[in-house]
């Protein structure tokens, strides 16, 4: 039998119930979304289905207004109907998959599986996302048949950002039941698969609660404050800028103290027990219901002055009272932010000598110690539990990658000068020479597996292609400090840039020029991607501003305009290459950066994609192309036997209000709503198979015979066009949509696309349309309202409407 999931039921609306229904949509799965009647029905409502409806009403309706939204697009609501437990339950019987999602209450999840077994169809996987409970104890006493397909499936919140999908068999689970989960996760979900054991709070909050825990109990003891805190535990140690007590009230206290207890009541040999015993501050902020942002109150808040400024208020633990947030630092945190590798930070801050140095080592050794003692109590290797926290938690290193920046020897003999219990297994493993938990030999990554004492290959997805790889194994062909060119086999290469947010600049101009000559000479194909760290990342944030800003400062106008024909040039050429040229964005992909998607044969993109023309923001327009090709991309949407009769009127306001208005698409989904990814192209839920499937098409394309496009002249809407948007930006100014220097650019852009001074339905070469966009590229630099903008956004990162 072919497994398919056609249909689904998510049993439980709450946040994270509503937020796997919307996944499952997004993956277009039919959804059955579930809830209890409301227990305060009047029995005038017990008769009407819409009031018996209104606890899962509520659920999707928070899901559907949720932001960032749970939806990849809102039109995926299409997809689930909802339903209540009494009148619905019926339902079950069509779905190839059942979701628990109800309260953490074994006794209650039990009642509900017992009903679940009489209605699921023959061979329907059930499964549970409790963060905690044992299967054990919820699956005890049912069917030989249940217990076959049952699992638990913990996804982490929110369902739709977070990449990992903690799987745990039952003792009963058939193999084949947890193959097809894990490939339908990985694939059509798009989430990190970890292995769990059936052990309390699983991997990654078992970890991970141990080491938020540990941190709020040792601070009392070494004096810090929670600004202190969150500045050391930030991106100076590959941590995300929420660091501890933002992600905290992200999370929500109320969770953090019940997964704590959780740890502390289901685990009484854990060596670390007493840390979950949380400090007397805590329970005085759940008395006062500062629960974090659910209550717009926590270890931080926002307060409005009577001028509407918002002021950080951050909570002081000794008086219990808010007050103003003063961003402190160290030394070996000002230190790290000069280095450029992870590594290198790491080793700033844990080997410095100030108060938040000794701090962070503190804490770091004690993770160590407890990620080495958790095995194989919860995973059976390190791999489970860094991909855990990297997943789960948006660390850039989990801990044994970590303890690897740090090196191994050297922490080991420190933290036994310390004092501190060394794992047995680290101990065996270092005693038999092995020093690392990681190695890179001949391209192939390798992990220590400590039930062997031998590396094994670091299992990965047979779709995935690692760039990193590569290039460990020699496959560089051309490289500069901003891009390289890499061999990924089967005669196709890829273009890896690597600047700060993979900002475009002169040195990757210049590589594009020189792979697409090589890759002429010596392959079959492109592809254009990174893998460039961080939620969302950037596959590119655009050009460099800096270089604009020094060249506008200087009145360097040629230079300018030499710059600006360098990247069209680039972006021509990948267009008209004699090979397939497929580009593969994720993350952040703005102003160059999706201009040279746009210049690609085709996209394949990662579902998580924000993509726009944003130049506007900087007082400029899009330099690189992107004003002719993303027009080209509205015109190439239109079956060929309509192109010459259709009304462009249609087509050209939507195209240019996209650059005009800075549109940026808050998903794959909705960047293909904006015109900006077309048929041919495609999306991938999982960004770890993302290079793999860019290389897939672009073999596809060389299998089919590819052609290069030929030049042909394009339709533009001419002076009826720019008349068109003069009225459409009359009203955007009165309706204060815009300022009146955003209506000035807006004028010249609307005059660049529409193809200048020619009549509706005229063809222009693309080259009269490249040499306008230069022209007022130029142009712009030269206003001093520009200049403002940009270098505001430099100093702020923020754009000026002035």
């Amino acid at each position: 039998m072919t497994r398919k999931i056609r249909k689904a039921a998510v049993i439980g609306s709450g946040i994270m119930g509503g937020g796997i229904a919307a996944l499952l949509a997004g993956a277009g799965v039919k959804v059955q979304l579930l809830d209890i009647v409301p227990f305060d029905l009047s029995d005038e409502e017990k008769k009407d289905p819409v009031a018996r409806n209104r606890m899962v009403k509520a659920g999707l309706d928070g899901a559907l207004a949720s932001a960032p939204s749970l939806f990849f697009n809102k039109k995926d609501a299409g997809l689930i109907s909802i339903g209540n437990l009494e009148d619905d339950i019926d339902t079950l019987k069509e779905c190839d998959w059942i979701i628990e999602v109800v309260v953490e209450n074994l006794r209650i999840k039990r009642e509900l599986f017992t009903k679940i077994e009489t209605l699921r169809k023959k061979d329907a996987i059930v499964s549970s996302n409790t963060s905690g409970i044992p299967l054990k104890d919820m699956s005890e006493g049912f069917s030989k048949d249940f217990k076959e397909h049952f699992m638990g499936t913990h996804f982490f919140n929110p369902v739709r950002y977070m990449h990992l999908l903690e799987l745990i068999p039952g003792a009963d689970t058939l193999s084949e039941v947890l193959e097809f989960i894990a490939g339908f996760g990985e694939k059509n979900l798009g989430k990190g698969i970890v292995w769990a054991k059936d052990t309390p709070n699983f991997v990654g909050n078992r970890i991970g609660i141990q080491s938020i825990a540990a941190v709020m109990s040792f601070m009392e003891e070494d004096g810090l404050t929670i600004p202190e805190v969150d500045a050391i535990f930030g991106p100076a140690l590959g941590r995300p800028k929420t660091a501890v007590f933002k992600t905290c009230d992200i999370v929500g206290l109320d969770i953090m103290m019940h997964v704590c207890k959780n740890s502390y009541d289901l685990c009484p040999d854990d060596e670390q027990r007493e840390n979950m015993v949380l400090p007397k501050f805590i329970d005085k902020m759940a008395e006062k219901n500062l629960l974090g942002n659910k209550t717009q109150a926590g270890f931080y808040k926002t307060e409005l002055t009577p001028e509407w400024k918002k002021i950080r208020k951050v909570l002081n633990l000794s008086t219990m009272e808010y007050e103003d947030l003063v961003r402190p630092s160290f030394p070996c945190v000002d230190e790290a932010k000069k280095k450029s590798s992870l590594k290198e930070k790491i080793q700033c801050v844990l080997k410095g000598d100030d108060k938040g140095a000794k701090f962070a080592w503190k804490m770091a050794a004690n993770s160590f110690q407890y990620a080495g003692n958790r095995i194989p109590e919860i995973a059976d290797t390190i791999i489970e539990i860094d991909n855990s926290m990297k997943w789960g938690y948006n660390y850039e290193m989990g801990p044994f990658e970590m303890w690897d920046a740090y090196g191994v020897k050297e922490s080991v003999e420190r933290m036994e000068k310390d004092g501190l219990d060394i794992p047995a297994n680290v101990k065996d493993m270092l005693a038999k020479g092995n020093t690392s938990f990681y190695k890179l030999e001949n391209g192939i990554n390798y992990f220590y597996d400590f039930v062997s004492a031998s590396y094994k290959e670091v299992p990965v997805s047979k779709n995935m292609i690692s760039i990193a790889a590569a290039k460990g194994n020699g496959k560089t062909v051309i490289e500069n400090k901003s891009a390289s060119l890499v061999d990924i086999g089967d005669d196709i290469f890829c273009l890896e840039f690597h600047t700060k947010m993979n900002a475009l600049n002169a040195e990757i101009m210049d590589i594009m020029d020189k792979a697409l000559d090589y890759v002429d000479q010596n392959g079959t194909g492109l592809v254009i991607g990174n893998e460039a760290g961080g939620m969302p990342g950037a596959f590119s944030a655009g050009a460099d501003l800096t270089m604009i800003s020094k060249l506008c400062h200087e009145k360097n106008y040629a230079q300018i305009d030499t710059l600006v024909k360098g990247m069209q040039d680039g972006v021509m050429s990948l267009q008209y290459a004699p090979f397939p040229v497929v580009a593969a964005p994720y993350g952040l992909a703005l102003g160059g950066g999706c201009e040279v998607c746009l210049g690609a044969d085709r996209i394949v993109a990662h579902s998580e994609l924000y993509m726009g023309l944003v130049e506007i923001g900087v007082g400029l327009l899009p330099g690189g192309c992107g004003n002719l090709n993303l027009w080209k991309k509205y015109i190439n949407a239109l079956p060929a036997k309509t192109y010459k009769d259709i009304d462009l009127a249609k087509l050209f306001v939507p195209a240019f209000m996209k650059i005009a208005m800075a549109a940026v698409s808050m998903s794959a989904a909705q960047a293909q709503g904006n015109g900006f990814l077309g048929a041919a192209d495609r999306i991938v839920m999982n960004r770890d198979n993302l290079i793999g499937e860019a290389k897939k098409e672009v073999l596809k394309m060389v299998d089919d015979g590819y052609a290069p496009p030929s030049k042909q002249p394009l339709r533009v809407m001419g002076d009826a066009g720019q008349g068109m948007v003069n009225a459409e930006i009359f009203n955007m100014l009165n309706g204060k949509f815009m300022s009146e220097y955003d209506a000035f650019l807006a004028k010249r852009i609307a005059y660049v696309m529409s193809g200048g001074e020619v009549k509706v339905g005229s063809e222009v070469d693309e080259d009269t349309i490249l040499k306008l966009e230069r022209e007022a590229f130029v142009d712009f630099c030269k206003e001093e309202k520009t200049l403002a903008r940009i270098d505001h956004m430099l100093k702020t990162g923020k754009p000026l409407r002035n």
